[in-house]
């Protein structure tokens, strides 16, 4: 993991802005995955609708730092209050579906990212509708200026740590081992004397609250938020993140945003077949490894063990 961030600052250094930006937009999603990862491949429950814990969060920067309401908060405290709104919009979806597993947990994620796409689209007053918002304010951290992609190359490698830390140290966890019994079997593990009401809701706040932050970034990145950034193709390429990288490993996160993101990139020179070509890769990829390229055993334990002769 510690080569992936010295990795990202190294090629900061050379890299002219658009490949810069594409570096960007890969550990945007590597964290996005590693936040989606706590509900689908800790918890084993399905949401198709994570896009809209991102869109809340690109709001909150574009309602709370720009002209449209004249309102300009630090950098630092949208982030925190994009990233809360989404966690509390996270337990706010995760209370009527306690009770709900596999496709129709799946439809009612999906229908709450599509809510929240309508709303931002239809509440002309306070968003500007499919207009978007503009004229967002510059991100300063501390007095220092977020306005090429390589101040944001900084931000999002600390962040990307940070959350692989975070994320990690769940998987360790008593919350982490909770988690995998909800997994495994939910019946099973209520009747071992787990809370599996608690364990949802925390991994549904925990996930939503890293989807928030990304969201801000995303908003102060681009400097413009409409409707059209948030569809259900985003969450898609979410859950492809983790699907491809692999479920419940966070190195596989990092993987599969790097696939996901640069493989349309390298396919730029052929425009007519590109999606073509980008739809067999990624059919290619999941019957090669359909449990995810990088295994869910993979880690920094399996790595202790293998290294300490079985012992950890």
């Amino acid at each position: 993991m510690a080569l992936v961030p010295v990795l990202a600052l190294i090629a900061g250094q050379f890299l002219p802005a658009y490949p810069l930006r594409i570096l960007d937009m890969i550990l945007l999603y590597a964290i996005l995955g590693l936040g989606l990862n706590i509900i689908v491949g800790y918890a084993g429950l399905l949401d198709l609708g994570y896009v809209a814990f991102y869109a809340i969060g690109a709001y909150s920067w574009a309602l709370l730092a720009s002209g449209q309401f004249d309102i300009h908060l630090p950098f630092a405290l949208v982030l925190l209050i994009g990233a809360s709104l989404a966690g509390i919009a996270g337990i706010l979806l995760g209370i009527p579906v306690l009770r709900l597993r596999g496709d129709y947990l799946a439809i009612v994620t999906l229908g709450f990212g599509e809510i929240i796409r309508v709303l931002m689209n239809n509440l002309d007053g306070v968003t500007n509708g499919p207009q978007g918002i503009a004229r967002i304010d510059e991100a300063h951290l501390f007095g220092w200026t977020l306005s090429t992609p390589q101040d944001f190359l900084y931000l999002l490698v600390a962040m990307l740590v940070v959350v692989f830390l975070f994320v990690w140290r769940i998987q360790e966890s008593a919350l982490g081992t909770a988690l995998s019994a909800v997994r495994e079997d939910q019946d099973a593990a209520r009747g071992c004397g787990i809370d599996t009401t608690r364990v949802k809701l925390v991994a549904f706040a925990f996930s939503a609250f890293v989807g928030g932050g990304c969201g801000v970034v995303f908003a102060a990145m681009q400097r413009f938020v409409s409707p059209e950034s948030f569809t259900f193709w985003e969450s898609l390429i979410i859950v492809l993140v983790i699907v491809i990288g692999g479920l419940g490993n966070p190195f596989g996160a990092l993987l599969g945003a790097t696939l996901l993101i640069l493989i349309p990139e390298l396919l730029r020179a052929y425009a007519d077949y590109r999606l073509l070509l980008y739809g067999m890769a990624l059919v290619i990829i999941i019957l090669a490894r359909p449990r995810g390229i990088i295994s869910r055993s993979f880690g920094p334990t399996w790595l202790m063990r293998r290294l300490g002769g079985g012992k950890c």
